[in-house]
């Protein structure tokens, strides 16, 4: 059955196995229109896969369950055509078009659109919200530090206008300072009443952003509870947040 339109995503049983290894053991979860919903756990728990299930970019043996988007099945449905529907993901470790120049790599993130003077109001847009990316428009992203190329990647997923977008570690290998700048400007996206999926293994920062959270252990969800509850739950506290 499909799911309401009010839900944006809808995953049911969802498995997936690489030869003999199952890497996500049948889960549930949805994502409502306006919500930032993340789904946390540690490393190899089963996130990342979990998200490229939903894009149709994994080379699994075997994937199963239903993955319905805005009440339609996607999960066989080619990834290039996703971005059409409005579901658009930042994958983990940026991905950006690293021979082309920063202002190329957001035109191309607006490839599926013909508002040539609202784009350029976008990119006028990102480059308020980032101006570190501004004042080097002209070089190649391949010679951005890794802060740098993670904002270039959200920028670029949002020239394209997403409905829902899904971010993959978004704080992987940043420092400090500039995990805190990048999750800044998560609530700043989701101010804007854009959907977000966020997977994270940065689970106070993740929660802190965040509507409602999923936990992840070992292929299952095991917790799923509002941002805030999970913030005070002492199994998450004694498990990711160092209680």
């Amino acid at each position: 059955m499909n799911a309401p339109v009010s839900t944006l995503l809808s995953i049911r049983n969802l498995t997936v196995s690489f030869g003999g290894i199952e890497a996500v053991k049948g889960i549930d979860l949805d994502v409502q229109a306006g919500e930032l919903v993340t789904l946390i756990g540690a490393n190899g728990a089963g996130k990342t896969t979990t998200l490229k299930a939903i894009t149709n970019t994994l080379a699994a043996s075997n994937l199963g369950g239903d993955i319905t988007y805005m009440g339609q099945r996607i999960d066989r449905m080619p990834a290039h055509k996703l971005p059409g529907l409005g579901l658009v993901m930042v994958p983990e470790g940026r991905g950006v078009f690293s021979r082309m120049s920063i202002r190329e790599n957001l035109l191309m993130g607006g490839y599926l659109r013909d508002d040539q003077q609202a784009i350029e109001a976008d990119i006028d847009h990102w480059f308020g919200i980032f101006p570190r990316l501004k004042e080097r428009e002209d070089q190649l992203a391949g010679n951005l530090s890794g802060g740098e190329q993670q904002m270039l990647a959200m920028a670029r997923a949002l020239m394209g206008h997403p409905k829902l977008l899904l971010l993959d570690e978004p704080s992987m290998g940043l420092a400090p300072l500039m995990v805190a700048r990048i999750f800044d400007v998560i609530r700043q996206v989701a101010n804007q009443g854009i959907t977000i999926f966020l997977v994270e293994q940065n689970v106070r920062q993740a929660l802190s952003v965040a509507t409602r959270g999923y936990v992840m252990d070992s292929g299952r969800i095991v917790l799923n509870d509002t941002a805030a509850n999970l913030l005070q739950d002492t199994r998450v506290v004694e498990a990711y947040l160092g209680g």
